[in-house]
């Protein structure tokens, strides 16, 4: 397993902009495909965005199509969400997982490892 962590939460204005990072602890993190979840206030965890090992395929929400992008640098061991034009409903708990096997999937229970999660609230 690959340790994950999240950072870059925070708190926005509507209209405001924030990127998250995504930081692997091992060699390996450009063997994985990378998942974004969020979990807001009352909801189930959804995939909002997701890209294979190298960042050449990707898949984006239709909510958050025109608004956030995806990017990893292996080298860096680290990926990114830029989320711009934020909105209310955008505030929860946006986690970042990882995917053994290069290729990305749908599903929470297909990704290995996790981590723990950082704050998004989107509020005047």
């Amino acid at each position: 397993q690959i340790e994950l962590r999240e950072s870059g939460g925070g708190l926005v204005q509507p209209g405001g902009s924030l990127t998250l990072s995504c930081t692997g602890s091992a060699h390996a993190f450009g063997r994985y495909a990378v998942g974004w979840f969020r979990q807001a206030p009352g909801k189930g965890r959804e995939l909002i965005a997701a890209m294979n090992w190298s960042g050449a395929d990707k898949f984006l929400a239709d909510y958050v199509k025109g608004r956030f992008i995806m990017s990893r640098d292996n080298a860096k061991n680290t990926a990114w969400l830029q989320m711009n034009d934020l909105r209310p409903e955008d505030t929860a708990v946006y986690y970042c997982a990882g995917r053994t096997g290069g290729a990305f999937y749908f599903t929470p229970g297909t990704y290995d490892s996790w981590g723990l999660g950082t704050q998004v609230t989107v509020a005047s």
